[in-house]
């Protein structure tokens, strides 16, 4: 079996609503998809354990903000 670049070219379409793209730019878009999931997937890992205590000081933030606007009233 031979390998046929033109005929990859032809049959590489990718369209994500209004953007339409073929062939070439349709397998570079496609490519940096996969390499932006790897890497968000990978910042999700290392975040996930700070993760609980990042959102309980954000809660601490939240309700210090609160007070504020209730004591002035």
């Amino acid at each position: 079996m031979e390998f046929d670049p033109a005929r990859v070219l032809r049959a590489s379409r990718l369209r994500i609503g209004p953007v339409r793209a073929m062939g070439v730019p349709s397998i570079l878009i496609g490519v940096a998809g996969i390499i932006l999931a790897a890497g968000f997937s990978r910042s999700m890992g290392t975040i996930a354990p700070m993760l609980p205590e990042t959102l309980r000081e954000l809660k601490t933030l939240i309700d210090a903000g609160r007070d504020t606007r209730t004591l002035k009233a």
